[in-house]
C-alpha cells in the first residue's frame, strides 16, 4: 500500500484502522517482547508462528502456545503483564506506517475514524500517542471491549456501532488475514495495508 491519492469506495461513511502493523510499525517491537517473555518460560515461538497469529489478544496467543507446546501456564494474566510492560520497553522504537497514516490524515474530519484492535488499551494508547495519532479517531475499540476477537467481526462491528455508522458503509484497513476475514464477517469492505492499492 502506497498510494497516497487511495480514495474511499462510493458510499464509504466511515474508516476503521487495525493499530499494530497497520498504523504502526509495532511487530518488531511485540516480536522482541514476545520472545523475552516466553523464553523465560521456556516456550518457543517462531517468527513464523508470531505473524500467522498477528491481530490475536495476548492471553489468546498465550494459551495457544501452551497447547501447541505442552508447556502448562498457571497465571496467563501475569504472563499479558510481563509481555505488555516488555512492549512498552520497547515503544521508543515505534514509527508510523506512513501510507496508511497518510490516509487517516486525509480523511480526518472528513469522514468517522476508528481504531479497532486486538491489542490491549493501554498499550494501543501508548502506540497512537507515540506516533503522535491519538486525537484523531473518534473512537478506539481494544481487547477489552468485546469477548470475542478476531477472525470474529466483533471488533469491527463494535467500532461501527461507536462510529454511529452501519457495518457496511465502512472500510477496515488490516495488515492480517485474521483482520480481513474479521472485516469480511462483519460485512465491510478490507484494504490490505501489505499490498498496493
Amino acid at each position: 500500500m502506497n498510494d497516497p491519492t487511495w480514495t474511499p469506495p462510493a458510499g464509504t461513511r466511515g474508516l476503521i484502522f487495525d493499530c499494530d502493523g497497520t498504523l504502526a510499525d509495532t511487530m518488531p517491537a511485540h516480536y522482541r517482547a514476545w520472545t523475552a517473555m516466553l523464553g523465560r518460560h521456556g516456550i518457543a515461538f517462531s517468527e513464523t508462528r508470531f505473524y500467522e497469529l498477528g491481530g490475536v489478544p495476548t492471553a489468546q496467543i498465550i494459551r495457544i502456545l501452551s497447547a501447541e507446546t505442552g508447556v502448562v501456564v498457571t497465571d496467563v494474566a501475569a504472563m499479558v503483564e510481563e509481555k505488555e510492560s516488555a512492549f512498552l520497553a520497547y515503544i521508543h522504537a515505534v514509527r508510523p506506517l506512513e501510507a496508511v497514516v497518510a490516509v487517516a490524515a486525509a480523511y480526518r474530519g472528513r469522514l468517522p475514524l476508528a481504531v479497532a484492535s486486538g491489542g490491549y488499551r493501554e498499550t494501543i494508547t501508548r502506540t497512537l500517542d507515540q506516533i503522535g495519532i491519538r486525537d484523531w479517531f473518534d473512537a478506539t475499540v481494544t481487547a477489552e471491549d468485546t469477548t470475542r476477537h478476531k477472525p470474529e467481526p466483533d471488533v469491527f462491528l463494535e467500532a461501527a456501532r461507536r462510529l454511529g455508522v452501519p457495518p457496511a458503509v465502512c472500510v477496515v484497513f488490516e495488515d492480517t488475514e485474521i483482520g480481513l476475514e474479521a472485516a469480511r464477517r462483519a460485512g465491510m469492505a478490507g484494504i490490505d495495508v501489505r499490498r498496493p492499492f
